[in-house]
């Protein structure tokens, strides 16, 4: 993804193409909304383990200075698409947030209206298993036959 454009005056300045950016703003703003539910799972995992007392100091310290720098990232790359944080928290109808509000989780906590990073959150803590198969087909003939099985947990399994 081109970030830079040349000048209208021919010149060989670079400089930001606006009109690029804000055209990529939709991919961009989907793209923020992923890496900021990803950033925010691991936060919870982080402050779940550090209750549990089974990371050192250093690694803490490693994991929050990680986790405030993909902050500031995001809020940066917000910054350039024109993106207001606020919108990186889309409301999915009936089934909530997919966030939570600032300040209105904590990890272990239940909540009155859970967001959908609460119950990822609480699935990780558990852990789930899910299997199935899938088949794809055309004209009633199957083409693709896929056997799933995915262990999602935030333990070492």
């Amino acid at each position: 993804m081109a970030l830079v454009g040349i000048s209208s005056d021919n010149s060989s300045e670079i400089e930001p193409n606006i009109n690029k950016l804000n055209s990529q703003a939709g991919l961009a703003s989907l793209l923020l909304t992923v890496v900021e539910l990803v950033r925010q799972l691991m936060e919870a995992q982080v402050i779940r383990r550090m209750e549990e007392k089974v990371l050192s100091e250093s690694d803490l310290d490693k994991a929050a200075e990680s986790l405030q720098k993909l902050e500031e990232q995001v809020l940066r790359l917000c910054e350039i698409f024109e993106i207001d944080p606020a919108d990186l928290n889309v409301n999915l109808g009936e089934f909530g947030t997919l966030l939570p509000q600032p300040g209105s989780y904590y990890p272990g906590e239940t909540s009155n209206n859970p967001s959908i990073l609460e119950l990822l959150d609480r699935l990780l803590n558990i852990g789930v298993v899910v299997h199935g198969d899938v088949d794809l087909g055309l004209g009633n003939l199957n083409l693709i036959h896929a056997k799933l099985r995915l262990v999602l947990t935030s333990k070492s399994v």
